[in-house]
C-alpha cells in the first residue's frame, strides 16, 4: 500500500496496475476494503473504518486514486467532483506520433455495458456525453509518444476512447486498438497528479505519483 497523503479526512495512494477501486462482479477484494483493512490496523480500531470512493481510475490504469476517510468529506468531495473541482492530470505512452504537439480533444462518446467499451457516438445518437480533455505531447521516439492529459469532463474510458479515436491507442490497451499487451496486463495510462481543495481545511492539496513507464 503506497499512501501518498494522509489526514483525518483524506487519503490518497498510488493504485497498481490490476487492482480494483470499488468491488465489481469479479469478486477481487478492491483497494477501498484493503484501505479500510490497513486503516484498522494501523491505528487499532475496535470497529467499522469508514474509507469511500470518490473517484475511480480503470483496473489496467495506475496512479492517484483519493478516498475519504470520513462522510463529511467524501459528501464534499463528490459534490466537488460534479463540479469539476478536482483537477486530474495523467500521462500516457501512445503509439504513433500526434501530427500536433498540442491540443484540445472534444467528442460525444456513448458507453456499451455489455461490451464494457466506450465509443464515439454517432450523429444524434442516444445517451451520448460531451468529453474533453486537453494533451501536450512530452516526448516522442521510433514507435511511441509520451502524452500529458489534463481530463476536463470525466467519462468512463474517456482517454482510452479519445486517444484510440485519434488514432494514437495507448500502449497495451488491447480494447482499444494497441496492437499488442503489456506483460503485466496493463496499460500505460497513468494518474500522475490530483489537486483540489481540501474539503474541510480549504487548503490546496496537490499530490503525484511518478509514472512506471517512459521512452
Amino acid at each position: 500500500m503506497e499512501v501518498l497523503y494522509e489526514d483525518n479526512h483524506v487519503i490518497i495512494v498510488n493504485k497498481s496496475v490490476g487492482e480494483i477501486v470499488q468491488g465489481d462482479k469479479t469478486g477481487d477484494m478492491p483497494l477501498s476494503e484493503m484501505l479500510k483493512l490497513w486503516l484498522k490496523e494501523k491505528y487499532s480500531k475496535p470497529g467499522n473504518v469508514f474509507c469511500g470512493v470518490v473517484h475511480r481510475i480503470d483496473r489496467p490504469v495506475s496512479g492517484c486514486v483519493a478516498f475519504a476517510k470520513t462522510s463529511k468529506a467524501l459528501a464534499r468531495m463528490n459534490e466537488m467532483l460534479r463540479n469539476g473541482e478536482i483537477h486530474k492530470t495523467y500521462v500516457a505512452l501512445v503509439e504513433g506520433i500526434p501530427s500536433q504537439t498540442s491540443g484540445m480533444l472534444e467528442n460525444m462518446l456513448v458507453s456499451d455495458g455489455r461490451l464494457n467499451k466506450t465509443f464515439v457516438a454517432r450523429p444524434g445518437q442516444q445517451g451520448a456525453k460531451r468529453a474533453v480533455l486537453e494533451y501536450e505531447v512530452i516526448r516522442t521516439g521510433e514507435r511511441y509518444s509520451l502524452l500529458k492529459i489534463r481530463l476536463l469532463t470525466g467519462r468512463k474510458h474517456q482517454i482510452r476512447a479519445q486517444l484510440s479515436a485519434m488514432g494514437h491507442p495507448i500502449k497495451g490497451d488491447l480494447k482499444y486498438g494497441a496492437r499488442r499487451s503489456n506483460p503485466d496486463g496493463g496499460i500505460c495510462l497513468h494518474a500522475v497528479k490530483i489537486e483540489f481543495v481540501h474539503p474541510v481545511s480549504k487548503q490546496p492539496v496537490s499530490v503525484e505519483a511518478p509514472a512506471p513507464f517512459s521512452i
